[in-house]
């Protein structure tokens, strides 16, 4: 009798572990933000929204959304290219093609029009200012998650359309590391960033593309245009 009622128990007990237990998606991640600003300059970087503020998004990201909430939006908001010649795939997401479609990044005509209102604004910058993006970590910045490099891809073509990711790739400015993240706990929503130096160009507005890699072949990416001034 006492057996049975101690089974009975562990059993129960075992029912209430599981039912309130809610297991942490693998998701994907996107650039949340293409010009991050620090409250404060110089120490360690704070990429939380207590940290800083964003002042450029990509194409029609939009506005007032929590912090790497937006794999659960409809579209979603990470785009990931083809598998079979990822180097040959559509650059920015068109939210049709894709193993994960996405959300549309097209560039619009003009370029403007992919921002304001609900969107976030353009980036505006200049030659050799300093660019911080931001991303959310999306359980992928794990101890035992590999260190990928983050590739920013710069379009030489000034107030043009898109180039191809082949000649994208061609243009590659920097690599960030994408564990680059704030400390936490909740390994889906830990913030993470990298920063560059914006190159050499004339002034005009450019394709800017943020490129990762989480398995061999499976490659997520995000567009913006800049103005460089």
């Amino acid at each position: 009798m006492v057996l049975k009622s101690s089974f009975t128990m562990l059993v129960v007990a075992s029912l209430a572990v599981f039912g309130t237990y809610t297991p942490q998606a693998e998701a994907h991640s996107w650039a949340d933000c293409i010009d991050w600003k620090f409250n404060k300059s110089g120490g360690k970087q704070d990429w939380s929204d207590k940290g800083g503020k964003c002042t450029g998004y990509a194409r029609r990201f939009p506005l007032h959304k929590a912090f790497g909430s937006l794999d659960s939006a409809d579209p979603s908001r990470h785009y990931q290219q083809v598998h079979k010649n990822p180097n040959s795939a559509l650059a920015c997401s068109n939210g049709k093609a894709g193993v994960e479609a996405g959300s549309d990044e097209t560039r619009a005509n003009p370029p403007s029009k992919a921002y304001g209102g609900k969107y976030g604004q353009m980036t505006v910058t200049s030659v050799g200012d300093t660019l911080c993006v931001r991303w959310p970590a999306k359980n992928h910045a794990k101890k035992n998650e590999p260190n990928n490099m983050v590739q920013i891809n710069l379009s030489k073509a000034k107030d043009a359309k898109d180039i191809s990711q082949q000649e994208l790739l061609k243009n590659t400015i920097a690599r960030l590391p994408y564990k680059n993240c704030n400390a936490g706990s909740n390994e889906d929503r830990r913030a993470c960033g990298g920063c560059f130096k914006v190159p050499v160009r004339a002034k005009g507005t450019y394709l800017l593309q943020w490129r990762w890699m989480l398995n061999k072949n499976e490659w997520y990416t995000s567009c913006a245009d800049i103005q460089i001034k």
